[in-house]
């Protein structure tokens, strides 16, 4: 059992990842034509918590019970990874990365998130503001905006030939490296780095 553990709290390697994470497309697809998507669960959520009158959450929530199964999953599991099955090595970061990262004032490379940024000492300064408000709502509004989050674009709609999915997808990337190359430079500066 604790050679399992050793083995399962390894990375894997994207080619035995990335085909797994794929393979829930045509599983969903073939147990009910169900389709693989995070961000509709939200909207279920609210369906079920706030039933008013807004045509928006007006609808059947029940039916889509499996996907807000499926998210409790994620984040069951996502817990169980995180609290027990943790890597205890460093992150590994391309020396350039370090590099372009410590410029901007990111050190600190022991979890997946940068504790100097995603900390609770930074809940209620300007970073807070920028990286969890700001950034919350710009996610929140991209993804209604898109019709979809990343995983439900990039790996189900392009997996079924949606061509609004491949658009969205390119884009996304597009705004990444926007944000990453032009604009988080000069937040970092604005915020305090």
């Amino acid at each position: 059992m604790e050679q399992f553990i050793d083995w399962i709290s390894q990375p894997w390697p994207w080619y035995v990842a990335g085909p797994l994470i794929g393979l829930t497309v045509p599983v969903l697809l073939i147990i009910g034509n169900k389709s693989f998507g995070i961000s509709s669960s939200l909207r279920h959520v609210c369906a079920a918590c706030m039933p008013a009158n807004i045509p928006f959450f007006t609808y059947n929530w029940k039916k889509e019970m499996w996907n807000l199964m499926f998210v409790l999953g994620v984040l069951i599991g996502g817990f169980i990874a995180g609290a027990l099955l943790s890597n205890p090595e460093t992150i590994v970061i391309a020396e350039s990365t370090q590099q372009d990262l410590a410029q901007l004032g990111i050190t600190d490379f022991r979890s997946l998130l940068p504790a100097d940024i995603f900390s609770w000492s930074n809940l209620f300064t300007l970073k807070g503001l920028f990286f969890f408000v700001i950034g919350g709502f710009l996610v929140g509004f991209g993804t209604r905006y898109a019709g979809g989050c990343t995983s439900g674009h990039a790996i189900m709609g392009i997996s079924s030939l949606q061509w609004p999915s491949l658009v969205a997808t390119i884009f996304f990337m597009l705004g990444g490296f926007v944000m990453t190359h032009l604009l988080l430079p000069h937040i970092m500066a604005f915020a305090g780095f």
